[in-house]
């Protein structure tokens, strides 16, 4: 004991209290960093410990904090296929750390829902596109954190190289949406994967903003109103004699070769895992630990889940342009950001979903922000399946928007057609849209998806023809029309496209009140 306490006397004092000299997690081993601009690194070591960093011929130091953080910038980078190292040392002895196999190239972040969480292994011909993944060059870091009270100071996850046997776990939209930036730019991908399923917009914006908006805060009192009102324990009770009764019926189905049935959802877990109650729960703990990590933009794939009643809808419009603007906020840049629209499906039961034109409506009106774009999917999806298997289309057409607007490719077309305005002549109401390259065309037969009102606000079937970038839509029933809709439905019967093949956006003309049945 007397040799042990002489030990510890003679010992520095800082080694004895020494802090872990750590990276954040998304700094590790084949991780891509974005080129061309100013890349923050960082982490923790002792207050006031000098730390410094050296890759691709830089050296930079920094001193940490008196929470123990550091953060240093790299100058910008050009891009490298070349494996490269990051080596971080602090100022005591025997303090560095060695990151290898690093690339610079384009990084991208990609959330949302369920349909950004569906892997590569769940889309159509997915052995066929695990078999020709053989793409080094593409990395994947998955965040794999869960809800919080608060901002979280670190993320959870590694980074992934793509290769047939890891691509199946892949989020299958960033992959096929980095595949093509792969191809195109011929340089190193890195995609950030931060998504989780079954999760309304709610958590994944910061709850002090939310907050500052009165009809937003509106919406999660009531949340919070409704959550205290439910019998948890009476739920939990149902849910373990469901559980039970699974239990037997798949043993049973197993036995009879047949297929399980679902598997009933805990809603305790259920409740947690979506976080909305917290105010922004997934924000806190899935989103804040990458800021500021260097990125050149982000792709959302989200709002199932708010599409019911109409009123989730409508505060829709409201929460994914506040989601943009703080995120870039946050980021201390304008990112470039892009949403998949929803796509055509047919929610159960039928037609109680009022929410879903609303939400890709407000999607489409998220537009106005600037450097924002929009892939829609009004023909991708798949009427009684959630989760359509067509991911490959829906990361070309993001792809499309980031190589023609972000990096100035030369592309067919960056969107599907979109309305830019309208005019009434006569018994004629008249459509102008953007995006029409090649011209505008309706793909299998007549014009179709398109109803016209009047004063009455009764929407009646019409007729719609094509004549240069307008749409020139009529009905006999119809004789003085104010107010015109497209595809304003869960799962519409439309098929207006522009020459380059991609599909009009649904829409409307007018703002009348939309019944939540």
């Amino acid at each position: 004991m007397k040799f042990l306490l002489a030990a510890l006397l003679l010992a520095p004092l800082a080694a004895l209290h020494a802090a872990e000299l750590k990276l954040a997690a998304v700094f590790s081993d084949h991780m891509v960093l974005q080129r061309d601009k100013a890349v923050p690194v960082w982490g923790w070591a002792d207050p006031g410990e000098k730390v410094t960093v050296e890759f691709a011929r830089q050296k930079k130091s920094a001193a940490a904090d008196a929470s123990g953080k550091w953060m240093v910038k790299l100058d910008p980078l050009l891009a490298s296929a070349d494996p490269l190292t990051m080596t971080v040392s602090g100022a005591m002895e025997n303090r560095t750390l060695t990151i290898g196999d690093v690339l610079v190239g384009e990084v991208w972040l990609g959330s949302g829902q369920s349909n950004m969480v569906r892997p590569v292994a769940d889309v159509r011909e997915s052995e066929k596109e695990a078999a020709t993944a053989n793409l080094p060059l593409i990395r994947m870091f998955r965040e794999e954190s869960k809800a919080a009270e608060t901002p979280q100071a670190n993320a959870t996850g590694t980074w992934v190289v793509c290769s047939p046997q890891t691509v199946r776990g892949f989020s299958a939209v960033l992959y096929f949406f980095g595949r093509e930036l792969h191809r195109e730019l011929n340089v190193p991908v890195g995609l950030i994967w931060s998504a989780l399923g079954d999760t309304p917009i709610q958590p994944w914006i910061a709850a002090d903003e939310q907050a500052k908006i009165p009809e937003l805060k509106a919406g999660l009192d009531a949340d919070v109103k409704a959550d205290a009102a439910i019998d948890w324990a009476g739920a939990t009770a149902r849910y373990e004699k469901e559980l039970a009764s699974w239990k037997e019926k798949t043993a049973l189905a197993k036995a009879a070769g047949q297929p399980p049935p679902g598997k009933p959802a805990d809603p305790l877990e259920v409740r947690n895992r979506r976080g909305s109650l917290r105010g922004g729960g997934l924000f806190n703990g899935k989103i804040a630990p990458l800021i500021p990590f260097a990125m050149r933009g982000v792709v959302w794939y989200q709002g199932e889940s708010n599409t019911r009643p109409a009123e989730a809808g409508r505060r829709y419009a409201l929460q994914l342009p506040l989601l943009i603007s703080d995120w870039r906020m946050r980021w201390g840049e304008e990112l470039p950001f892009a949403s998949v629209q929803l796509a055509n499906y047919i929610p159960w039961p039928p037609g109680n979903y009022p929410g879903w034109p609303l939400v890709r409506e407000a999607q489409l009106k998220s537009l106005r922000l600037p450097h924002t774009g929009m892939a829609v999917a009004i023909d991708l999806g798949e009427p009684n399946n959630i989760h359509p298997k067509n991911k490959q289309d829906v990361g070309k057409r993001l792809a499309l928007w980031a190589l023609g607007d972000v990096y100035g490719k030369k592309v067919p077309a960056t969107s599907g057609p979109l309305p830019a305005g309208h005019e009434v002549s006569g018994s004629n109401f008249i459509v102008t849209f953007t995006h029409a390259d090649g011209g505008l065309l309706a793909k299998e037969g007549d014009l179709k998806g398109f109803v016209l009102a009047g004063a009455d606000q009764q929407w009646k079937p019409a007729q719609a023809r094509i004549e240069g970038d307008k749409v020139i839509v009529s009905s006999p029933d119809v004789p003085q029309p104010v107010a015109v809709r497209y595809a304003w439905s869960e799962n519409p019967d439309c098929n207006l496209y522009n020459g380059a093949g991609l599909p009009a956006s649904p829409f409307r003309t007018d703002d009348w009140q939309v019944p939540d049945k």
